[in-house]
């Protein structure tokens, strides 16, 4: 794949980052540099998934770009083995699993719901040969269905307007809508927590 034009990693929110040339040795200051902001951008994240995005020509890159820029979702593109130290020093040792391939690392700090969604849309035109390995929500690891369903739940000011929609109508109709969101909400957490209880009982 042609490399994307563009090494930004510490620039607004929407560009995307390109760590590491395969063909071009970096410099190791260049190396610390760009595993401290690396593991600064892991640390900071409250939602991330990490995508193989072998298939994909630049102008497919562009528009998953601007569909992600849109939700206010960076997307970095860098070398494994940095993000591999940079995973270790932002304590998020579980993403290293995923890391394998070509890499694209897509973070948000905020919405985790909205990332999810709008890294699904900006994929769906590229389903058959993009993969999305899995991710981390906070600092427990989630897999690709996982992120699939996070995908389904409201975004945060969606779920806070039919709150307040439902604090004006009759408690009833409140109660049903926090049951439906929660019922979701419980279900990507419990699946969550069964992939740590089965790392755990493995362990």
């Amino acid at each position: 794949m042609t490399a994307v034009p563009c090494r930004v990693l510490h620039g607004p929110p929407f560009s995307i980052a390109k760590i590491g040339d395969k063909n071009r040795p970096m410099p190791t200051d260049v190396k610390r540099q760009a595993v401290a902001e690396l593991a600064e951008l892991l640390r900071s994240s409250s939602a991330m998934a990490v995508v193989d995005y072998r298939g994909l020509k630049v102008s497919d890159m562009q528009s998953v770009r601007r569909t992600l820029r849109d939700s206010g979702v960076q997307l970095t593109i860098a070398k494994n083995r940095l993000l591999k130290i940079a995973a270790d020093e932002a304590d998020r040792t579980e993403l290293k699993e995923t890391l394998t391939g070509p890499t694209a690392l897509a973070t948000i700090d905020g919405d985790e719901a909205a990332m999810a969604k709008a890294l699904s849309d900006a994929l769906r035109p590229y389903s058959r040969v993009v993969t999305v390995r899995g991710g981390m929500l906070g600092s427990q690891a989630i897999d690709a269905a996982q992120l699939s369903r996070l995908a389904t739940l409201p975004s945060r000011d969606v779920l806070l307007g039919k709150i307040a929609g439902g604090m004006a109508a009759p408690m009833t109709s409140m109660a049903a809508v926090l049951a439906a969101n929660l019922r979701n909400l419980v279900g990507v957490l419990s699946a969550v927590a069964d992939k740590k209880q089965q790392a755990e009982n493995a362990a």
